[in-house]
């Protein structure tokens, strides 16, 4: 054994090949979930704190009204809530949310996984545009009681409970607008009975489907989509949608329109704010897993050398390896968000694209969200690549036939597509870069358009695109009897 060990850590030099083996036992304390438990709590704490410094930074004195818009607007892609109230207030949203879900996180007790907490992630990403404490509740209320009737353990179904929430707009859609047959009026708040039946039975329905239909998609994209619930929620989605308004003539519903000149007149948005926040989060968490790992990086150059497909990060290096992977992937993609948002001004004949707005600094959390189940930033950056190659090859398109070039990297629906496009990094870690490249530029292609067929009425849009690119490359790679070229030591 110590011989055939010596071999996998010789192959091991190369980064894409077979990792040398790790003994989790060693590193992996068995309080693995309280870990876990803590963190989070941390984050939401930090939120709060973020809140209370925005609010003041900003001199945001509606913030109680504006925290009363973001619960009572319509939500669909794309709401920015720091346009819809404020710094502060989109923080204090985060911040309940993330607390609600850290409650849900601690009932579950030694069952929380890595999964566990994807599922939180992806609540405070989307609670800056789309998710609020109102429209996250139906959904979860709806899981619960398909556990109650079908007798299986809450415990056991909490990150389903917590990937509900991406139907969130449904919910407010429904209590808001929908019942007004187009008579909405944005800052009226109207609730009937009829709307409050509603969202009831629409969160119990889909708690019931949502199980069997994630089972059903995961099969189908065989774990190289990473966002699971995003292809079965997408699908879901689609019927939903044209049920609701194609096939019972209901007005199709448009995005509110925000007026918020001050915040509008901002070039990159809070990018000061933003940067000090996401630097302080990063850091702090590289040195909270630094420190619980006996003051050690040990263990990150196995995970780094790791496919991630089918690799639980949590169970296999402990919690806090990947609490430094977490947050060497924030501060790689804070840097990468920061270049592109100066490509304009560099480049004049690019069109202007965005900063950091609630969007933006929702789906850096979204794209961290299987950071203790797979991702990790060796398998990234090759989706990051195809993402820009697609982009360059649009200019150049564009230049030779004398087009205006119609999009750039730091558009915003370039920019959450890319960060949940990461979900894909198992092709990378499986075939190679030039795998991960290859899916990167397919979905960009379609990362603009997937959104039209849920109306915008499902947060996890960029996890369901991911999932149909999947769909696509997977068959294409079978077909020419394209192999796998590494592995993992799983011994």
């Amino acid at each position: 054994m110590q011989d055939r060990n010596r071999e996998n850590r010789k192959k091991g030099s190369n980064l894409w090949g077979r990792v040398s083996k790790f003994d989790s036992r060693e590193h992996h304390k068995d309080d693995a979930y309280r870990q876990i438990i803590a963190y989070t709590f941390a984050m939401s704490c930090f939120f709060l704190l973020a809140s209370i410094i925005g609010m003041i930074y900003t001199n945001e004195r509606d913030f109680w009204y504006n925290v009363y818009k973001i619960i009572t607007s319509p939500s669909k892609l794309i709401t920015d809530y720091f346009a819809l109230g404020g710094l502060g207030s989109t923080f204090f949203n985060a911040a309940v949310c993330g607390f609600c879900a850290n409650a849900i996180i601690l009932l579950t007790g030694k069952k929380v996984n890595a999964t566990t907490f994807a599922g939180y992630m992806l609540v405070v990403a989307h609670c800056f545009y789309g998710l609020n404490f109102v429209n996250m509740w139906p959904p979860l209320i709806g899981v619960l009681v398909y556990c109650i009737i079908t007798r299986r353990p809450f415990t056991e179904n909490t990150h389903t409970a917590l990937f509900s929430t991406a139907l969130g707009p449904f919910v407010s859609e429904l209590l808001f607008r929908y019942t007004l047959k187009g008579g909405y009026v944005f800052g009226e708040v109207k609730i009937s009975l009829l709307s409050v039946i509603l969202a009831l039975v629409f969160g119990v329905l889909v708690g019931f489907l949502i199980p069997a239909i994630n089972s059903g998609t995961t099969s189908m994209h065989r774990g190289y989509n990473m966002y699971k619930a995003g292809l079965a929620l997408g699908l879901m989605g689609i019927f939903v949608y044209n049920f609701l308004y194609t096939s019972l003539g209901i007005p199709h519903p448009v995005s509110i329109i925000i007026d918020n000149p001050e915040y509008f007149s901002l070039p990159y948005a809070y990018r000061g704010f933003m940067n000090v926040f996401f630097i302080s989060l990063f850091s702090l968490t590289i040195v909270w897993g630094f420190a619980s790992n006996n003051l050690s990086f040990r263990g990150y150059r196995e995970l780094f050398r790791s496919t991630g497909y089918g690799t639980d990060f949590l169970d296999k290096f402990g919690m806090p390896v990947c609490m430094i992977n977490i947050g060497l992937c924030g501060l790689f993609i804070i840097g990468y968000l920061n270049i592109i948002f100066v490509l304009p001004s560099i480049f004049p004949s690019l069109p202007s694209g965005v900063g950091f707005t609630g969007a933006t600094v929702g789906v850096v959390f979204a794209a961290l969200t299987f950071t203790a189940d797979g991702q990790q930033p060796r398998t990234v950056w090759p989706i990051v690549l195809g993402y820009t190659l697609l982009f360059l090859f649009v200019c150049l398109i564009s230049k030779i036939c004398g087009f205006d070039i119609p999009w750039t990297l730091s558009t915003q629906s370039y920019i959450n597509g890319l960060a949940f496009s990461t979900g894909l990094c198992p092709f990378s870690g499986k075939y190679g870069w030039w795998a991960g490249t290859v899916a990167g530029i397919l979905s960009a292609v379609i990362c603009t358009a997937t959104s039209q067929m849920h109306g915008g009425l499902v947060l996890y849009n960029g996890g369901f695109t991911a999932g149909l690119t999947a769909l696509v490359l997977l068959p294409v790679l079978d077909f020419y009897n394209v192999k796998a070229k590494y592995e993992d030591d799983r011994e």
